[in-house]
């Protein structure tokens, strides 16, 4: 027993320590930059180990919790791991730290005068700290807490520098997300006053015998502050205009993680909380809307920033999709395509980074000939900008297939109608991301680019990232089962409530008829069957009982 709280109590790890490392990074001299960063990147290695570990125990054991301070939930706040919030932990942490190694070996080249403030690497590790609550928590207003870290971190980082620009996007990112916090919060309380806790798997057992337009309030307002941190079309105005403008790492770190933390959040809720779909031909509406408004103004951008920007709000459209079908193939191809944007899109803004490095600007225009002055960085920019167009092999092409599998096996008019917005989507993708190949890596540049290097550490950190994107494809069908398990263990619901609730987890029940594609075959009897059935005086019903 003494050995199994010990285990738990690593789910505490990612979410304590980088706490502890940027409380402890503050209180040091603002000089030793050299230290600071040891200690950040100390600290982030600490929290992989950790997550890999309870991923492992996971995979073994079920859905595993932590009670913080000794009180079982639903009375005390609980960290639960289970299969969807470990996959998301260890890819967010591993990207972190290779963002991480990037920004010290940028920091090691330009020396103490091009070192980030003192205050970054403090900021960093709440950020991280941040996400890794908002993945582990079990109950809504620590979610909440997760979120609010994550502005706290994120505004220090984005404004980081001081320049005019960086502090007008950063005020507009903190004014829109204290938006989206307030409608958390404001749905947080409606919840607890509704239901009389927030714990979400007690929630789980509550809600459904609550008023159904009460339940519809509810899940729309947590919907709409979700969709905003995730920045879900329409509400994805903020985030062309926020990112472009922060430093490579800091973009890179923002573009991969935080849209994710939003819709981890709305699958989360979506499959425990309000199980029966009503809103899923809404939420594909959404999700046809984002993929097309936001490939288009990819194609329309002239900066390689602003253009990865808005594919970044197109391809969260693809993970809504799968949201929107409501099966397992559904969510687990949006499992599976989150955990490859992750990586493909951090690879591709640090690579940005060294472009940027190397010719002084991200503006197309200005560009030009990098293919023959660094063909390294060519080849970093290509490979994962194949891969966000979906290209065959690669796992962008992996998640996109199974998305229109899910939509092809429930074949509605709508389902047609999200496969071909995702094709025309992908090979809008490809042309804007060529697009950026063409102009700045062969296109020859109106002036002479300066003769900037860069350094061998931050290329080994952007090749170790595209050589992660890569590997995705190559273990594709396992992380295909592990999300398929994942998906199944979501809509499954009673294990969770069971982990987090063991003397109610029975209530929990089962797997909701409406949201999954397997329960629409199961109920109905086989027709080849039908006939030696009803004859017969005590035939065998298929539970192993008599029919009288």
């Amino acid at each position: 027993m003494e050995e199994t709280v010990n285990l738990n109590a690593l789910l505490a790890v990612p979410v304590v320590l980088p706490m502890l490392g940027a409380g402890i990074l503050l209180l040091l001299s603002a000089k030793r930059f050299r230290f600071l960063q040891f200690i950040a990147t100390i600290g982030v290695l600490g929290v992989v180990l950790a997550a890999a570990i309870v991923m492992l125990i996971n995979s073994l054991s079920g859905p595993i919790v932590l009670d913080m301070g000794g009180w079982a939930a639903p009375v005390g706040i609980v960290l639960v791991a289970d299969r969807l919030s470990t996959l998301m932990l260890v890819t967010s942490v591993t990207v972190t730290l290779l963002v991480l190694l990037y920004s010290v070996f940028q920091g090691v080249a330009d020396g103490d005068k091009g070192a980030p403030s003192a205050i970054y690497y403090p900021a960093f590790l709440l950020l991280s700290g941040g996400v890794s609550n908002a993945f582990l928590s079990g109950d809504l207003f620590n979610i909440y807490v997760g979120f609010e870290l994550l502005l706290a971190a994120s505004f220090v980082l984005i404004t980081m520098g001081g320049t005019q620009e960086r502090i007008r996007t950063g005020t507009v990112y903190v004014i829109v997300s204290l938006v989206s916090s307030m409608i958390f919060l404001i749905a947080i309380g409606l919840t607890y006053a509704a239901a009389g806790t927030v714990n979400l798997a007690q929630l789980a057992l509550r809600l459904p015998e609550l008023d159904p337009g009460i339940q519809m309030i509810l899940q729309v307002m947590l919907l709409i502050g979700f969709a905003i941190k995730a920045a879900i079309f329409p509400l994805s105005a903020w985030l062309p205009d926020s990112y472009p403008t922060a430093s490579a790492p800091v973009t890179a770190v923002f573009a991969g993680l935080l849209t994710k933390v939003g819709i981890y959040a709305i699958i989360r809720t979506q499959t425990l909380l309000f199980p029966d779909g009503r809103l899923n031909d809404v939420i594909a509406g959404f999700a046809i809307a984002a993929m097309i408004v936001g490939i288009l103004g990819a194609v329309a951008q002239k900066d390689i920033k602003r253009l990865l920007s808005f594919t970044l709000v197109s391809h969260m459209g693809y993970m809504v999709w799968g949201v929107a079908l409501g099966s397992t193939g559904g969510f687990s191809s949006t499992v599976f395509y989150a955990v490859h944007h992750i990586t493909v899109q951090t690879t591709l803004f640090l690579v940005v980074g060294l472009i940027e490095r190397r010719g002084g600007t991200t503006s197309m225009n200005k560009l030009g000939s990098l293919a023959a002055a660094t063909p390294v960085i060519a080849a970093l920019y290509l490979i994962p900008a194949l891969n966000l167009a979906g290209v065959p092999p690669m796992s962008g092409f992996l998640g996109k297939l199974g998305l229109m599998e899910a939509s092809a096996q429930r074949g509605t008019g709508l389902d047609w109608l999200l496969i071909g917005t995702g094709i025309v989507t992908s090979i809008l993708t490809l042309y804007a991301v060529m697009r950026v190949w063409n102009m700045v890596f062969w296109q020859e540049p109106p002036e002479p680019l300066p003769e900037n290097d860069c350094p061998k550490g931050m290329i080994g950190v952007a090749g170790a990232l595209v050589a992660i994107t890569l590997g995705l494809s190559v273990i594709a069908n396992p992380l295909r089962h592990f999300t398929d398990d994942a998906a199944s263990e979501l809509l499954a619901r009673a294990p969770y409530i069971a982990a987090v609730l063991p003397n109610e987890g029975e209530r929990g029940g089962g797997i909701s008829p409406e949201v999954t594609e397997e329960s629409t075959e199961e109920p109905t009897p086989d027709p080849s069957v039908a006939p030696t059935i009803e004859p017969t005086e005590q035939a065998t019903t298929p539970e192993g009982g008599t029919d009288e």
